[in-house]
């Protein structure tokens, strides 16, 4: 919501955001930005160019390092809850569900789409690796596989707005976070359904 002022009447714009994201390292350099104005090492004007360049650059990291993350981290979360035999099921298909999330999400504007077709993909590889032989506990391979998809940060933030009185923000947050959390759980129980 944009308020302006214009020849004395006040006017309201909404702005639809059709895509949302999260880079940390663009928020640390903004960060940055702010401690050089408070201690006077950089001018308003220098701060706002140096801000529309941030605004301007891609996400931080291509596709493929963003896939091996994903896939690292499903598979060291499986190992943790489930022990070693979980690693390399959940390395592959953790690292693949987000592939294809990222993949549905460019041609599917909606999200929950997205989010349901890779978590089906992710239980999916689970059960058809141990129907196989490999691979343990199918519980633990899945919640690590499915654990790069988890709302964790949309949670945070939903639930750091509505302790902070921002009830709009939280609400649409918490929802965001709730549909998210709805289509995971979805893509896995029709797999499991199927079986």
């Amino acid at each position: 919501i944009i308020n302006t002022r214009v020849e004395g009447t006040d006017s309201t714009r909404l702005i639809r955001i059709s895509e949302r994201s999260t880079d940390l390292a663009k928020v640390a350099v903004v960060n940055d930005i702010s401690r050089r104005i408070s201690r006077g090492e950089l001018t308003l004007e220098k701060a706002r160019k140096e801000l529309e360049d941030i605004g301007r650059a891609p996400m931080g990291y291509p596709l493929w390092q963003q896939t091996a993350a994903a896939a690292l981290a499903s598979a060291c979360f499986a190992s943790l809850i489930g022990g070693m035999v979980h690693f390399f099921p959940s390395l592959f298909s953790g690292g693949v569900a987000f592939w294809c999330f990222e993949m549905v999400h460019r041609f599917v504007k909606i999200r929950f789409f997205a989010e349901f077709f890779a978590s089906f993909v992710a239980g999916g590889l689970v059960l058809l690796r141990v129907q196989a032989g490999f691979g343990g506990d199918v519980g633990n391979m899945i919640i690590g596989s499915v654990l790069p998809l988890v709302p964790g940060l949309a949670i945070t933030n939903a639930v750091r707005d509505l302790m902070a009185g921002h009830l709009i923000a939280g609400l649409s947050r918490g929802a965001e976070a709730f549909l998210t959390a709805f289509a995971i759980g979805t893509g896995i129980a029709f797999v499991l359904s199927i079986r």
